[in-house]
């Protein structure tokens, strides 16, 4: 019951985070379908500093799964009552892909895809690919990858 309780409120901060962060959809362009980052890069919208490939992205990245880690194998230390590295880090790896699932299919497969406010204008005939369903399920597969170093650290944080 704790863990039901757990996704149920993790998924809702998690879309409290995005309603936050889509208050300006072009600063979370790097989550868009790449063909409307491209348009939006001929529209001159685009923050070079924080395409996807530099350095400092992928710093923040790795900064962000280490945290996310270490909150994790807090989490599940002393609200699962986790005390093995082992059932700390399956019940943070499942936590993750349950927040994960629910952003691909909920936030982005029916919020995003289907919501007006997301459009950045200037692409509006971009349709098919705001609709892009594929695109969200293929980082989701993506993401259950990610989970695995942050929740290796979550099992390490859970013996600690």
């Amino acid at each position: 019951m704790t863990f039901i309780i757990e996704s149920v409120v993790a998924c809702g901060v998690f879309t409290l985070f995005v309603f936050l962060m889509s208050r300006n959809p072009v600063k979370t362009i790097f989550n868009y379908p790449p063909a409307i980052i491209e348009r939006c890069d001929k529209l001159g919208l685009v923050d070079t500093g924080n395409r996807p490939g530099g350095v400092v992205f992928y710093v923040k990245k790795v900064t962000a799964m280490m945290v996310f880690g270490v909150l994790l194998g807090l989490l599940v230390k002393y609200v699962n009552g986790c005390a093995t590295f082992w059932s700390g880090a399956l019940t943070a790896y499942a936590l993750w892909c349950v927040v994960n699932w629910f952003d691909a299919l909920v936030l982005d497969c029916i919020w995003f895809c289907h919501d007006k406010h997301f459009v950045i204008p200037g692409t509006e005939d971009m349709v098919a690919d705001y609709h892009d369903y594929w695109f969200h399920i293929r980082g989701a597969l993506i993401g259950m990858l990610l989970a695995v170093p942050a929740s290796l650290i979550a099992g390490i944080v859970t013996v600690l």
